[in-house]
């Protein structure tokens, strides 16, 4: 028998080759109860395209995120769309945001970098110690800055109202990185929960479909054996009444 080439959709009535359709049977019972609603004639033993079944996916899955959360928000829309059209959601965040950032701000990462390392720390309290031996001792006659070291403490007032709201653009950056790292961390985590689900939902419905065909074949078989047995007892009928009759 030659296999069919071509099938019909039962959604749009178009033609498609039959890699492009799903048989009806195989639709899952949820996604099936929203086709039915719109198309009351929806038969199991006819096809629907993977176009057509995409959308409904998508209103399933809408609607299943509409009851559990409410309205849904840009980034749980972000994550429908992303199962509609198979996307990949998981990026690299710090790539993305360190490929826009000014010449200001990558200073400002750099100074905030260096300001928390021992490296600073440890020139930063040499210089204050040569400062002070210098006018100390080297220079004590003609020292520029002397004893209680008045500019000495200017220098030092001024690097820390500079360094201080540097480091705190570095650190608003960092917070955004942290924020934006969260979000697609969710979004990641909500996608996969929901492919998990229709997973789950998926091996349901083939298991309950295969449940069925086996009982289907298995009343099938008892048909054949009650049909052989029928058939065998009339064979033996038969050669009970011809031995008689000899």
């Amino acid at each position: 028998m030659e296999r069919k080439k071509t099938g019909i959709c039962q959604i749009d009535g178009r033609e498609y080759p039959m890699e492009s359709l799903m048989p009806a049977a195989s639709v899952r019972d949820n996604i099936a109860n929203l086709i039915r609603m719109d198309h009351p004639g929806w038969n199991e033993n006819g096809y629907i395209s993977l176009q057509e079944l995409a959308k409904y996916r998508d209103k399933y899955v809408r609607s299943m995120l509409s009851d559990e959360k409410g309205e849904l928000s840009s980034i749980d829309m972000e994550v429908v769309n992303s199962l509609k059209t198979a996307g990949v959601l998981s990026r690299n965040i710090d790539e993305e945001i360190t490929e826009h950032l000014s010449f200001g701000q990558r200073i400002a990462d750099k100074v905030a970098e260096f300001g928390g390392s021992w490296t600073f720390i440890i020139t930063f309290f040499s210089m204050i110690l040569v400062w002070m031996l210098m006018n100390i001792i080297y220079l004590a006659n003609r020292a520029f800055d002397p004893y209680p070291f008045i500019l000495l403490n200017l220098v030092l007032s001024c690097i820390a109202a500079v360094q201080a709201p540097v480091i705190m653009m570095s650190q608003n950056r960092q917070e955004t990185k942290d924020r934006l790292r969260a979000l697609n961390d969710y979004q990641v985590n909500l996608k996969a929960e929901l492919e998990i689900r229709q997973l789950h939902e998926k091996m349901d419905h083939l298991l309950i479909k295969q449940g069925q065909r086996m009982l289907e074949i298995q009343e099938i078989q008892l048909d054949l054996m009650e049909q052989i047995l029928n058939l065998s007892q009339r064979m033996s009928n038969h050669l009970e009444e011809s031995q008689k009759q000899k």
